[in-house]
C-alpha cells in the first residue's frame, strides 16, 4: 500500500466513519487510534468502521487527473545534488534530473515550473516527468513573447563559439555576440561559461529560427541613468578615483563608476611617453583630475599628470643661456632633436646646431634616439616654457682662425660634397667649405658640368685662391696646381701655322677638331670644305691651318680649306703688289722719256724689253 493511502486511511480513522450497510448509511462515532490501526486488517477489508474502497475514493477524488504527454504546472517540493522533486497534485511525486534546471541556478523550493508528463506510472510506479521538453515545447513561442514585450530574461551560457557564446535561453541555444557580452572589452571568454546571466533578446530570424541575445544592453540601460547622474555632478578640476578600462596607442579609458574618460596619452606624463602602458596598467585605480566634458556628447576629457607639478616649476632657478647640460635623446625629425634635460623638461637641437658646417643634412646624420649628450643653451624662456640647445659649440669654430689655417696660395686635399652647374662645393674639413668654379677646374678641357670631371665622394686636390671669413666662403681652384700650358701653345699653335686634328663632332655652324697636346679648335663650316668640293667628316683626320688662336679665352680657330688655296686678302694682296710693280715701272719710262733724246732708242728697247720679262 502507497504512503498517500496509508495517510488518507489514517486520516478517515482520526473522524466519524461513514459505514455501508445493506445499501444503508449510517455514521458511527467510533474512532480508531492511529498507533493501534490494524493495516493487514484493513488491506484484508476487515470492518473498522470504514469501508476500504470508499476510503480509496475519497483519496482519489483529492488527486488531480493527468494525462501523459502533455504539460503541466508543478510546485518544487524538494532539490538535492542530483534531483528536483515536483508536486503537480498525483499520487506520487516527479523526479527530474537537476541537470535541467542549470539554466535557473536559483531555483528553490515552492518554485512553479512546468513540466512535460512522459509516463504518468513507470513499471517502479513512479510519475516520470521532464523539465526540458516543457520547455521546447513552449520555447519558441516564449521567446517571441518576450521579444515582443522587450522582456529581460534569464540564461545558460553553455560554451564558447566563433565570436561569442552559446546561450540556452527556455531551451533554444541563442547566439550572444563577444561585443554583447559587456560594455567593457572581454580578455577572457571563458570565464562566462556555465554562468547564468540576464539578457535581452535583441533579434530574431523567423526563417530560420535564429535568436541574438545581449547581457551588454541591459547594462548600457543601468548605466544611461548613472551617467546622467554623474554628468550632472561633475567639475572641472573635480580629482576622482577610477579604474583603467582600457588601453589604446592615443591614450587610456578610465571607468569613473558608470561612466567612463578618456585620458589623452600627452595627459599622462610630462615626460615623452611611447605608449600609455609605460605608465598605467590594465584594472589599476588611479586618481585623475577632468580637465574637460560635453554634457551632450558625455565625452569627459581626464588629466593625471596635472596631479603632480610641472617640472619647468622645478627648473633650477641658477640655470642660464652658456649653461653646458645633459640630456637623453627623446625624439628625433629631420630638422633636429629634442633632448630630455629632465623629465618634462626638454630642448631642441637644431641640425644647423649640430655642425659648423653649411651644408645643412639630416638630425639622424648626428644623433639617435636614446643617445646621452651634453649641450649648450642657446636660448631659455621659462614663462614660454622652451629651450634651444647646441652642440657644435662645444667644438672650436673653424672659421675663427680660417686665415691661418688657410692662407691664400696653400694647397689642400678636399672631399667633393655638392655639384651645381657653376661648380664644385668641396669639403676641407668639418665646417670649411669651398668653391671650385668650372673655369677653376682644367686648363684645357672643355666642361659643360662639374659632373663631367669629378664625382661625389672624390678626394680632389685644390689650392686657395680667395678667402672671405666674415661670410664664410672660400674660392679654391684645381687647375692653378699645374703651370697654364696656353703660355706654350701660344707659341705652338701661331697663326698661319699647320697641324693635324680629327674631327670630333660637329656643332653649331662649325666641328670641334681634336688637336694635339690634348687641346681642341674649331673649324667654321666653310674652312671644313676638301680640296675635292666635299666637306669633312666626324672622326676625319686632315691638316688645319691655324687663322685665330686666343689665350684668353682658350679659343683656337682652324681651317682646313686654306691648307691648299689662298685667302681672298692674300690674293688681293698679291694683287695689288703687282699693280705697284707696273705703275713704278710706268713712271720711270716717263722719267726716262723725258730725259732721252732720239739718240736713246735702243736704251728704251732694252726697258721695255726688261718689263716685258718681268710680265
Amino acid at each position: 500500500m502507497s504512503n498517500e493511502v496509508k495517510e488518507a486511511v489514517l486520516e478517515a480513522a482520526e473522524e466519524p466513519a461513514v459505514i455501508v450497510d445493506a445499501g444503508k448509511k449510517r455514521k458511527s462515532n467510533a474512532s480508531v487510534p492511529v498507533d493501534k490501526f490494524d493495516w493487514d486488517a484493513f488491506e484484508n477489508d476487515a470492518d473498522y468502521g470504514a469501508d476500504k474502497s470508499i476510503v480509496e475514493k475519497e483519496y482519489n477524488d483529492t488527486l488531480s487527473t493527468v494525462k501523459e504527454n502533455e504539460v503541466v504546472e508543478g510546485t518544487v517540493v524538494a532539490i538535492n545534488k542530483r534531483e528536483v522533486i515536483v508536486n503537480i497534485g498525483y499520487k506520487s511525486e516527479g523526479v527530474i534530473s537537476i541537470n535541467e534546471f542549470r539554466y535557473n541556478p536559483e531555483l528553490a523550493v515552492g518554485d512553479k515550473v512546468e513540466v512535460y508528463v512522459e509516463n504518468a506510472e513507470d513499471k517502479k510506479g513512479q510519475l516520470v516527468l521532464s523539465h526540458k521538453k516543457a520547455r521546447s515545447m513552449r520555447s519558441w513561442d516564449r521567446v517571441n513573447e518576450a521579444f515582443d514585450k522587450d522582456e529581460i530574461v534569464k540564461g545558460y551560457i553553455k560554451c564558447r563559439t566563433k565570436g561569442g557564446m552559446i546561450v540556452d535561453v527556455f531551451g533554444i541555444e541563442a547566439f550572444l555576440p563577444g561585443s554583447q557580452i559587456d560594455v567593457k572589452p572581454i580578455r577572457d571568454y571563458d570565464i562566462y561559461v556555465n554562468k547564468t546571466m540576464e539578457f535581452k533578446i535583441v533579434k530574431i530570424n523567423h526563417e530560420f529560427r535564429n535568436v541574438v541575445v545581449s547581457h551588454k544592453a541591459l547594462i548600457e540601460a543601468e548605466l544611461e541613468a548613472q551617467k546622467a547622474d554623474i554628468i550632472g555632478k561633475l567639475e572641472k578640476g573635480q580629482i576622482l578615483e577610477g579604474t583603467v578600462k582600457n588601453i589604446t596607442s592615443y591614450g587610456v579609458f578610465v571607468d569613473l563608476g558608470g561612466v567612463d574618460g578618456l585620458i589623452h596619452i600627452t595627459d599622462l606624463s610630462w615626460g615623452r611617453i611611447n605608449h600609455p602602458e609605460e605608465v598605467v596598467k590594465l584594472d589599476q585605480k588611479i586618481n585623475v583630475v577632468i580637465l574637460d566634458f560635453d554634457e551632450n556628447k558625455k565625452r569627459i576629457a581626464l588629466g593625471l599628470k596635472q596631479l603632480t607639478p610641472h617640472p619647468w616649476d622645478a627648473l633650477d632657478p641658477d640655470l642660464k643661456v652658456g649653461d653646458k647640460v645633459k640630456g637623453r635623446v627623446v625624439v628625433i625629425a629631420d630638422y633636429g632633436a629634442f633632448i630630455e634635460i629632465q623629465p618634462g623638461v626638454e630642448g631642441l637641437i637644431h641640425v644647423s646646431e649640430m655642425s659648423w658646417s653649411l651644408h645643412l643634412r639630416s638630425a639622424q646624420d648626428f644623433l639617435k634616439v636614446g643617445d646621452e649628450v651634453e649641450a649648450v643653451i642657446l636660448t631659455l624662456d621659462r614663462e614660454e616654457r622652451k629651450m634651444s640647445l647646441g652642440i657644435k659649440q662645444l667644438k672650436p669654430d673653424p672659421w675663427a682662425t680660417i686665415a691661418e689655417k688657410y692662407p691664400v696660395g696653400s694647397k689642400h686635399t678636399a672631399t667633393v660634397r655638392n655639384f651645381t652647374n657653376f661648380g664644385v662645393f668641396v669639403e676641407l674639413e668639418e665646417g670649411v667649405d669651398g668653391l671650385v668654379h668650372i673655369s677653376d677646374l682644367s686648363w684645357t678641357k672643355k666642361i659643360k658640368h662639374p659632373s663631367e670631371f669629378v664625382s661625389l665622394g672624390d678626394k680632389i686636390d685644390v689650392v686657395v685662391l680667395e678667402v672671405d671669413q666674415e661670410n664664410r666662403r672660400l674660392s679654391l681652384g684645381h687647375k692653378q696646381l699645374e703651370e697654364n700650358p696656353w703660355d706654350v701653345f701660344e707659341t705652338i699653335f701661331t697663326i698661319g701655322s699647320i697641324h693635324e686634328g680629327t674631327i670630333v663632332s660637329f656643332v653649331d655652324k662649325g666641328a670641334n677638331v681634336a688637336l694635339e697636346y690634348g687641346i681642341e679648335g674649331y673649324a667654321p663650316m666653310k674652312g671644313l670644305v676638301k680640296e675635292d668640293g666635299t666637306t669633312a667628316q666626324v672622326d676625319e683626320k686632315l691638316n688645319f691651318k691655324v687663322i685665330e688662336f686666343n689665350k684668353s679665352t682658350k679659343r683656337i680657330v682652324l681651317s682646313h680649306t686654306r691648307t691648299f688655296e689662298k685667302s681672298k686678302k692674300e690674293e688681293s694682296k698679291e694683287k695689288g703688289s703687282e699693280a705697284d710693280m707696273t705703275q713704278k715701272a710706268v713712271k720711270k719710262i716717263k722719267a726716262n722719256l723725258e730725259k732721252t733724246t732720239l739718240g736713246d732708242i735702243s736704251e728704251l728697247a732694252a726697258i721695255k724689253s726688261e718689263m716685258e720679262n718681268n710680265q
